[in-house]
């Protein structure tokens, strides 16, 4: 029982122990703390001095490009060059500029039809050609390391005039005035300091283990994809990962509190008294303990005793994370953003245990991961693999792969989950995430859901880390499709990678198939630009239509960065719509499914509702997405579908993901077996007046601007400029009319509205976009509209 003398409470022996054994363990997670904070510290200290370190090779890398580039525009700009180049002789012009501009190890000069470039493709380098390419294009020198031949140096470029036709003046120097900056730039013990281009290293310095993370810190020079790459080693274990001012903070209030358990311990300190209580009534004094949480932080750990698995502490950052992981991240189908801005190693681990959250709460446990050749997708890769692991999940890696093989691996292992690591069709500074959980594509309330996990604090934590493993299933993939699909005849293709991950396995699967590869477009060894990876852009698909014109080629194919989009081009240059694809398809599939059912999306012909219907199929329309289309594939047990933007989705013997690489096979499977070459197959199909698909910029709310159209639209139909249009509203708003359609509806990617237009004919295709045009600026007054 408890003593008061005077104004002092002195507590029993027993309880004065026990308060000064707690004030020992406050001291003690108060220097665990501080010595999480001192760590802290001198990490920061030691990545100050390595980031002046980069910015001064940075300064120094950018002082020598410009001085390279603004030499050789120099040399082609004097008076003797110029004569040289107006008379026409590439040899004479070549040894003119080699005499002009010492120490070069090539100079060449090319006709504006590159012919003596793409002759040579193979053993010069893709990189080389591009630069080239690049020069021809545009303004200015272009400079960026290449690989001519067997020899790697800065290659430089630049647009003249040879005679009266364009030509390009090329030269290589060698790389020793690159490296010989960074031979004089001290890099800090233990750290790491790279110049890189795209996924190769041009030179490094330092610790080489810590390569990989060497994006999170990367500064670009400002010359193509040439940065800076810089990594300090990763922090040693911080209590609950907490920054160096939080730590601070906790450290000091553990310290204050057992300074109070002290006090108490030697007992000539009381314990405030309840006014108006009898101080020796010890059940209506403060307990300790209530004194003790009055001081402390709360925390909140719950546990989940049915699976021994506990729920991470409130303190764990929970009041940062919504600053740290931005909801811009999560859209319709997918995980993005750019890295290291929006998406980084911390932010991809948080999602990866969120993700392992809701594989717990599925019964889930199996999961398999793969990336693409994105310089940011290995470090992203493995921080994700440590948060689905750290969630109890199991891993199985299977490496660098294009995202078919994802999919492909999740169904041929058995594990019916994935994530892959991609920025697919985005610009290289983009990656994220796809995700399918239980054979299932997550879609917009699923990535709300994981946002929310991760930013309420509800992640799991389990008691035990899940497995990693490693599995190579590309063989697997590639003998899968040569035991399904086998060409009839050879057909010679051409192919553009989109620089993914597919260039390692392009070669080997259509000889597999029996197709004749006669170019690979892209540049296998990593030493390339790192180009926007979309088939839609018309500069990537114009090189395309070139390559297959000056190879006598069948057929063009064109991927995106993942290899989860197709774009077919002819030998005539014609770009084939991605509903006229899809069109074959169908015939294909309905040959032995008749009555089968085919989803397409609202931006595809309506020539292809008649198409299928004709050829014995039932045609659906549904939104854009390949979330949504596969979810309702599923719903409706369809064995084929496909988007406008070239994703194709096969059930019929195959696995209802989408693959390019696998529908490339299916397409030249059916051309090879046509007596007409591919470009009369093509051209027998049915055709319209049509426009591209076009983005209207929007400030505000798209989705309210397009809910907006749409009830107007609705309003004013009878009599109006829709009357007699068929209107489909599950996707914005498409309407059909007797002779054509128009949609509008939200863009996926930005805050913009997309729109499409088609017609049996000219008049009848600027009739409906004059419909669309009346009602939509009269939602957008003052913006000029793009159509």
């Amino acid at each position: 029982m408890s003593v008061t003398i005077g104004n002092e409470l002195i507590l029993p022996m027993k309880r004065r122990r026990i308060a000064f054994l707690l004030a020992m363990l406050c001291l003690l997670l108060a220097g665990v703390f501080c010595w999480g904070a001192y760590i802290q510290w001198r990490q920061n200290v030691v990545q100050q001095k390595l980031e002046q370190a980069r910015d001064g090779a940075v300064a120094s890398l950018r002082q020598v490009l410009s001085g390279q580039v603004k030499q050789l525009q120099n040399v082609v700009q004097r008076p003797a060059i110029v004569q040289v180049l107006g008379g026409g002789d590439v040899t004479a012009a070549a040894a003119a500029v080699r005499e002009q501009f010492p120490g070069t190890e090539d100079v060449q000069v090319l006709t504006g039809d590159l012919s003596a470039a793409y002759a040579d493709v193979a053993r010069s380098g893709y990189a080389r050609l591009g630069l080239i390419e690049a020069a021809l294009g545009g303004d200015g020198v272009k400079a960026w390391v290449v690989r001519d031949g067997t020899q790697i140096g800065l290659g430089m470029a630049v647009m003249v005039k040879l005679g009266q036709a364009p030509a390009v003046v090329y030269l290589r120097l060698p790389l020793r005035g690159l490296i010989s900056v960074l031979d004089a730039i001290e890099v800090p013990n233990s750290t790491y300091l790279a110049l890189r281009q795209g996924s190769y290293t041009v030179v490094e310095r330092g610790s080489a283990a810590l390569a990989s993370g060497g994006e999170a810190l990367a500064k670009p020079l400002g010359w193509a994809d040439l940065r800076m790459a810089a990594a300090v080693p990763q922090l040693e274990n911080v209590p609950f990962d907490l920054g160096l001012l939080p730590s601070l903070i906790v450290a000091g209030v553990f310290a204050l509190v057992a300074a109070v358990l002290l006090l108490v311990a030697g007992g000539h300190r009381m314990l405030p008294r309840r006014h108006g209580q009898m101080a020796d009534a010890e059940q209506e004094q403060v307990t300790l303990r209530e004194s003790v949480m009055q001081e402390a932080p709360e925390r909140a750990i719950v546990l989940n005793e049915e699976n021994n698995v506990a729920l991470s502490s409130s303190l764990h950052l929970q009041f940062n994370l919504e600053a740290l992981v931005q909801p811009s991240l999560f859209h319709e189908d997918d995980i993005h953003g750019v890295v290291p801005g929006e998406l980084n190693a911390g932010v991809a681990k948080l999602i990866g245990q969120a993700i392992g959250s809701a594989m717990q709460a599925k019964g889930l446990s199996d999961i398999v991961i793969g990336r693409d050749g994105r310089v940011s997708s290995s470090e992203l890769s493995a921080a994700l693999s440590d948060g689905l692991r750290h969630a109890g999940c199991n891993v199985v890696d299977i490496g660098l792969v294009p995202i078919p093989v994802v999919y492909f691996a999740a169904c041929h292992l058995g594990v019916g989950s994935c994530v892959a690591v991609t920025g697919w069709h985005h610009p290289h500074d983009y990656n994220g995430f796809k995700i399918v959980l239980g054979g299932e594509s997550l879609s917009s309330e699923a990535m709300s859901d994981l946002y929310q996990c991760i930013t309420n604090g509800r992640l799991y934590a389990s008691v035990d880390s899940g497995s990693l493993s490693e599995r190579d299933v590309v063989d697997d993939y590639i003998q899968r499709i040569a035991d399904d699909v086998q060409l009839n005849r050879p057909l010679k293709i051409v192919v553009d990678p989109g620089h993914g991950a597919a260039e390692e396995i392009l070669s080997r699967l259509f000889k597999a198939i029996g197709a004749d590869l006669v170019s690979l477009y892209g540049d296998i060894d990593g030493v390339s630009l790192i180009v926007h990876p979309d088939s839609d852009e018309p500069g990537n698909l114009q090189k395309l239509i070139q390559r297959v014109e000056q190879a006598d080629a069948d057929l063009g194919l064109a991927f995106d960065g993942d290899a989860a989009s197709l774009r077919v081009v002819t030998r005539e240059g014609e770009v084939i719509l991605s509903d006229s694809v899809l069109m074959l398809f169908a015939t294909d599939v309905l040959q032995r499914n008749p009555g089968a059912l085919v989803v397409y999306d609202a931006e595809c012909t309506r020539n292809l509702s008649d198409y299928v219907l004709r050829n014995g199929g039932s045609p659906l329309m549904w939104k854009t997405g390949h979330s949504s289309i596969k979810a309702k594939m599923r719903e409706t047990g369809a064995e084929l579908a496909g988007e406008m933007s070239g994703y194709f989705f096969f059930k019929e013997r195959w696995y209802g993901f989408e693959d390019a690489l696998y529908a490339a096979a299916r397409l030249l499977e059916i051309l090879a077996q046509r007596e007409d070459n591919p470009s009369q197959v093509f051209a027998a199909l049915p055709h319209a007046y049509f426009t591209a698909q076009m983005e209207q910029s929007v400030e505000g709310d798209a989705q309210a601007c397009v809910q907006s159209f749409i009830e107007e639209v609705q309003r004013s139909v009878e009599g109006g400029v829709f009357d007699g249009a068929r209107l489909f509203a599950f996707d914005g708003l498409r309407a059909d009319f007797t002779d054509g359609w128009g949609l509008v509806r939200v863009s996926d990617t930005a805050s913009a509205l997309v729109l499409r237009f088609e017609a049996d004919t000219q008049a009848g295709l600027e009739r409906i976009q004059s419909a669309f045009r009346t009602h939509l600026q009269a939602l957008l007054p003052g913006q000029v509209l793009v159509f």
